[in-house]
């Protein structure tokens, strides 16, 4: 459906600096790498989209309109599996793929105020509001944290159910302190410590990069520049 590629392209570029290619497209919904380009020049058509073959795709005005909608079900359908129905939050993302097209408008905003007009979906993604608007946040990948500093774990991805449930058995979900021990460039992975106290002095762990792209961190100010000698 034409609505879940516009949500797959918001998605992507939904955080700093993100984007995304027609093969990544294609790995997300299940379909053709030709099956998406014959989609995509029919989304420019319709003036979806802006794009040309091999460059980047962007959505519209009106693309962004319906993305941005099609996302706010989604998230507030995840937030009620996990809250109302007990669902694990590795099992949400295909259950709300299915209902997402089912659910009128009626229905979701009796579902936005039984929960009581969440920010945040059960990963940490922002559910945009009614009115179209979404939250802005200047969280950085972790990947992209360097040793030394500290903060909370403000995102995790829901493309990999498997990963959610790595990172579950750690201890690390939505909340959790991190600080960043090191990076180990060679064996392509970060050293770091984790805890759901006030300090972030808890169980050191190794994460592989791959792990660490898929989670987003909201850093503290480093104060030790301040601190008295």
């Amino acid at each position: 459906m034409a609505e879940d590629y516009l949500r797959v392209i918001w998605k992507a570029q939904e955080w700093p600096a993100g984007s995304i290619t027609t093969n990544q497209i294609a790995a997300t919904l299940g379909v053709t790498p030709s099956s998406v380009s014959g989609n995509l020049k029919k989304l420019a058509r319709d003036g979806m989209i802006e794009y040309e073959p091999y460059g980047r795709i962007d959505l519209s005005d009106e693309g962004r309109a319906v993305a941005v909608a099609v996302v706010r079900r989604h998230r507030l359908i995840e937030t009620y599996l996990v809250r109302c129905l007990g669902f694990g939050w590795d099992e949400v993302h295909g259950e709300a793929d299915l209902l997402e097209h089912a659910v009128s408008d009626r229905v979701l905003d009796r579902i936005d105020e039984v929960l009581g007009r969440p920010g945040r979906d059960p990963h940490g993604d922002p559910i945009p509001r009614a009115d179209g608007s979404v939250e802005q946040s200047s969280a950085l990948r972790l990947s992209d944290v360097e040793p030394g500093q500290c903060g909370t774990v403000v995102r995790i991805s829901d493309r990999e159910p498997a990963l959610l449930r790595y990172l579950d058995e750690r201890g690390i979900s939505i909340g959790t302190r991190l600080r960043v021990r090191s990076r180990l460039e060679a064996a392509g992975s970060l050293s770091i410590s984790a805890s759901t106290g006030d300090q972030s002095d808890g169980a050191m762990l190794e994460l592989s990069m791959v792990v660490a792209d898929a989670m987003w961190m909201s850093v503290e100010p480093d104060d030790r520049a301040s601190a008295p000698a």
